[in-house]
């Protein structure tokens, strides 16, 4: 008579399926885990790149960054410079402005529709008055 496993069944999956699953795993905690530079870290990060007292490679390896996404955040730095020098003024809206369009479009639309509430109205009392203008 066999004896049953005192194993969990975890231990007794196919090797595939637990490589897969630690895989995965190890996929979420690289994502959680990821750092997130704001745009003044960039920016000081990139100018003191520009400055040149220190390498480039020697400058990522400080700040924990591959210098590709060093040369990335330089080009996007230097050209939205070149764009603002030429004069071009075209920006991205901020998270207020949004807000406050999207309130304003808002009470717009409220309005007209209050307005085209008024105008059927009108024009439903002056066809019950008898009033053929309408």
């Amino acid at each position: 008579m066999r004896q049953a496993s005192l194993l969990p069944e975890t231990y007794l999956a196919p090797p595939i399926l637990l490589r897969a699953s630690a895989e995965r795993v190890v996929r979420d905690i690289r994502r959680a885990t990821r750092k997130h530079h704001s745009a003044e870290d960039k920016i000081r990060i990139v100018l003191e790149g520009l400055r040149g007292e220190d390498s480039i490679a020697g400058l990522c390896r400080r700040e924990g960054i591959a210098e590709s996404l060093y040369y990335s955040w330089s080009k996007e730095f230097l050209e939205a410079g070149k764009r603002r020098l030429a004069g071009d003024t075209a920006r991205a809206a901020t998270a207020d402005e949004v807000k406050d369009l999207r309130q304003e479009a808002r009470m717009l639309k409220e309005i007209v529709a209050e307005q085209a509430l008024e105008l059927r109205l009108l024009k439903k009392s002056m066809i019950a008055a008898g009033d053929d203008r309408a």
